[in-house]
Parts: structure tokens; sequence; C-alpha cells
């Protein structure tokens, strides 16, 4: 029976939030589900992946059939769902086309915002789970890693991740091209919605040196500054507090423009002229476009960040097709590797047995002479063993080449030097 690798799971490709939230696992629970995914007949060995945008169970056995069959009843039984829930939402690949799968998810070429890096972190913690509690063994451990490895050397290789292509990046690789750098620059939030609240978040990873907070309601503004450490400013004195700001994100619509020609002019002159950047996410637009030919001011709205989106993704699309030609080869090499555990088995029995051969008549032939000089024996060894190895050479290259379906099979080398049987007997022997 042929061993091979089955995934199983649903995506933000094929199914809904509301049913992806039904077969989630929290990290508590994974675990314990991988515990049950190995009381699985079929299954050797598994490894559970659950995000915001996927759920992929992988799993390792003697029967990929039996597994392909066994995987969705265990996510519909693991979450008390009825088995047709999920019909028409699944998805399943195999073999070949399993490990190609891992691999693409693991470099991020196929989440929701191609080369976002965080699900790679997500899919080491994952495994770490699984071979800690020791249900990935030898081939899904190979496995994982090699699309580790394979991620960190597309990362490296091509630029997949280095335009923007969310609003908040998109805000923020604006901003690094105005200014040199932020780490000096002062950038206010106007609204604290979870877009200008996201985009904030990125100015501060991206080292942004201190960050206002502004939002009708103060005490809002308090507790988001409080969780972003930054410092909140009544929606009353945004005025005032406006010449301190090199970069704006305005996310707080209302009927009139919160930022007028007139209150950024007064702002410009008391920075001395010194640029301010205006990013507006609001719709209805919150600051008054007639900014923009302002000299030092850089105004851009939501139309102007889904431009730069647009541009990235095309670019970052052309860097995922030198990243497929990378997991082709990669995909191709694991493969190998997996063809040849069958292979690897009968290799080391027949050196094995010959060896136990040679070993038997050196100490058979040698054991009624004299004590003889440890040179002269070395030298037999050594004789013996170059012998040995001379004629195992044919057979093992002939097996390390193995593939499936190629006349050579590994049953017919098994009979052919009657592996597994017990020696046979010679008329010395009696």
């Amino acid at each position: 029976m042929e061993r091979g690798i089955v995934l199983v799971g649903v995506s933000h490709h094929t199914a809904p939030v509301g049913v992806r939230e039904q077969v989630a696992f929290p990290d508590g629970r994974i675990e314990s589900a991988l515990r049950g995914l190995l009381t699985l007949p079929a299954v050797h060995e598994g490894v559970i992946l659950s995000t915001c945008n996927r759920v992929e169970v992988i799993a390792f056995g003697d029967d990929p059939d039996a597994i392909a069959a066994e995987l969705p009843a265990f996510l519909a039984y693991e979450h008390g769902l009825a088995n047709d829930v999920l019909n028409g939402h699944l998805y399943t690949h195999r073999g070949r086309e399993a490990v190609r799968h891992l691999f693409h998810v693991a470099a991020s070429l196929d989440s929701m915002v191609v080369g976002e890096p965080q699900i790679l972190g997500q899919l080491k913690e994952q495994y770490g789970v699984a071979a800690a509690i020791g249900a990935a063994g030898r081939v899904l451990h190979r496995c994982f890693h090699k699309s580790f490895q394979v991620a960190k050397r597309i990362r490296t290789d091509t630029g997949i991740a280095e335009r923007a292509v969310s609003i908040g990046s998109a805000a923020v690789e604006l901003a690094r091209d105005i200014f040199d750098r932020l780490e000096d620059k002062t950038a206010m939030l106007i609204g604290v919605g979870a877009m200008g609240e996201l985009t904030a978040r990125q100015l501060l990873a991206e080292g942004v040196g201190s960050l206002l907070v502004a939002n009708r309601t103060f005490e809002r503004a308090v507790d988001v500054a409080r969780e972003l450490d930054a410092l909140p400013v009544p929606f009353d004195r945004l005025a005032r507090y406006l010449p301190l700001a090199d970069l704006v994100v305005g996310a707080a619509s209302g009927d009139d423009f919160l930022l007028q020609r007139t209150i950024v002019e007064r702002a410009l002159r008391e920075r001395r002229h010194r640029p301010i950047v205006l990013i507006d996410l609001a719709v209805p637009r919150s600051m008054e476009p007639g900014l923009r030919a302002l000299d030092e001011v850089y105004l851009y709205d939501i139309d102007d960040l889904e431009g730069v989106i647009a541009d990235n993704r095309g670019a970052r699309a052309r860097e995922a097709l030198k990243a497929e030609a990378l997991i082709e080869a990669e995909v191709e090499a694991f493969w190998r590797w997996f063809e040849g555990l069958d292979v690897v088995p009968t290799i080391v029995e027949l050196r094995d047995k010959v060896e136990a051969i040679r070993r038997a008549e050196v100490d058979r032939h040698l054991a009624g002479m004299e004590p003889m000089d440890a040179r002269l024996r070395e030298a037999i060894e050594r004789l013996t063993n170059a012998i040995v190895n001379k004629i195992l050479h044919a057979p093992v290259t002939a097996l390390r080449a193995h593939r499936p379906g190629d006349p050579l099979s590994v049953e017919a080398a098994r009979q052919l030097f009657c592996l597994g049987e017990p020696p046979a007997r010679t008329d010395e022997d009696e």
C-alpha cells in the first residue's frame, strides 16, 4: 500500500468567515485535537493550521484514500457539526499537490494579502505544538522545515514583500517617501476607527517618534492613547496641536472638513513651513482637497492609497512568478526524498545482510588459524570490506535511483537478495 501526504481544509478562497469560524481551533484546543487526529486508523502523523483565513489539517499515513475520507469527518466531529455543513467548502490536496500547497501557504502566496509575513510565524508556532507532542514525525518534520526554508528564501530572493498592499502600509510607504526617517517625527491620528488605528499601529511599528490621538469622544481617545502609549488630544483643540504633527492621519468624517486651508496655513507658519503629510482615510473626506495647492503640504486621500496598492499588487504578482519557480524546484527535491523513504530500509537491510555474511566468513576462516599479526588482520578486514562495497555499489545505486513505476522495483530487489528471509545454509555450515 502506497504511503502518502494529504491536506484537507477551508480558506478565504472557499468559505465565508461564518464557516471558517465554525471549524477554527483556538490555541488551547489544537493539542487535544491533534491527539484525536492521531487516533484515526489511517493517520500516522498530523499537523493542524488554524488562522483567521484558513483551517487545514495535514496528515501522513499508509493509505491516502482513507486519510482523505477521514479528515472531513474529523473536522466536523471536532466542532460538533453535521458532515454536510462543510460540503462545497473543503478542498483536498494529495501527494505533491499537498506539499506544493503547504509551501505556498508558508511563503504567503496563498494569503489574502500576498507577501504578508504573519502566516509563517503562525505556521511555525502550530507546527511546534504538533512536534512537541509527537504528532509530527519524520515526514512532516522534514516537510514543514522545508516549507520554512522555502519561505525564507522567497522573501530573500524576491521582492514579494517589499511593496505595501494595505491601506495602513501604503500610508507608511508614502510617509517614508517624503521623510528620510520617521524616528524623529510626530504623527497625529484623528478618529480612532479600525482603519485609522491600524495605520497608527503600523506607523508605530515603523518607529515613528511620537503619536497624538484625537477623537470626538475624548474618553475613547484616552483609552486608545493609553493602549498605544500616545498623547490624547481634545477634539476641539486640533488646531492648537496641529503644528506639532509632521504626519496627520484623518479617519473621522463629518458635515464639514476637519482640516481646512486656513487652519493648515496657520499650522505651517508655526512650523516655519516644514512639510506636513496629510493622509485622509475618511469617506466623506475630512481634509479640504484644496490643501494640495500648498507647497509644504502632501495630501493623499483613499483613492490615492488605493492606486498605490493596485500598483504594488501588480509588482507583487510579478515577484510571485519568481517565487513559483523556486517552490516548484523545492517540491521536486522534497518529493525525491519522500519517494526514497521506501528504498532506504531495503538498502540498509541489504548492507546489513551482506556485512553479516562478510563478518561470519572472516571470523570462521580466521578462527582456526594461529594468532596473526594485527596488521595482517586489519588488511583482511580492509580487503573484504572493499569487495563488499564494490559488489553493493551497482544494486545500491540502482535502488537509490528507483522511482515508482521503474522496471526495478524495491520488491524485486528484496526477492533477488532474499531480504527478510533467514540466511541460506551452506554445506560448510553442516
